[in-house]
């Protein structure tokens, strides 16, 4: 065999090991971030071994280039984001910039029959009040399947 070639196999087997070890160590880490992130009582921030995984994807999410970890095994994937929490009753989801393509729902509006008492609604009478829907204190969510096939929705948030 020459040299050429025993290098090339070298350096092709090195590169092979390494991509493994690099998706085995993201897999772990993945499940790690999995792991952490479904805590609930307590939240993960109340884990101390959840702190190097966890501060390692905060850290992460900042780079031009970030990937989620995923974890394979459990079969979630990336997690999903709901920046806003549902409206109180009695109101709607709306958006205060849908005349450029919002759509965000990032307020809250009720419509009010402004007409004295047996006016009924006559034109002119509603009224459309809005105030801004309030932010989730967990935005972020695992679907996780149980034995059953069955989901349960685990919120976390990224606060440090």
């Amino acid at each position: 065999m020459s040299v050429r070639l025993i290098a090339t196999a070298t350096i092709l087997s090195a590169a092979t090991w390494m991509s493994f070890t690099d998706r085995a160590e993201a897999s772990e880490w993945g499940c790690e971030v999995l792991l952490c992130a479904s805590s609930s009582n307590p939240a993960w921030r109340g884990v101390p071994a959840c702190h190097p995984p966890m501060y390692r994807l905060i850290s992460a999410m900042k780079g031009w280039a970030f990937s989620w970890p995923t974890c394979p095994e459990a079969g979630t994937g990336k997690p999903g984001h709901q920046a806003y929490d549902e409206c109180p009753a009695g109101w709607g989801a709306g958006s205060s910039n849908q005349d450029h393509g919002g759509g965000q729902g990032d307020i809250c509006l009720q419509v009010r029959n402004t007409c004295a008492a047996g006016f009924g609604r006559r034109d002119g009478c509603e009224q459309t009040v809005t105030m801004p829907r309030p932010l989730r204190e967990d935005p972020y969510y695992f679907d996780i399947r149980d034995d059953a096939g069955n989901f349960t929705r685990h919120w976390f948030n990224l606060r440090r």
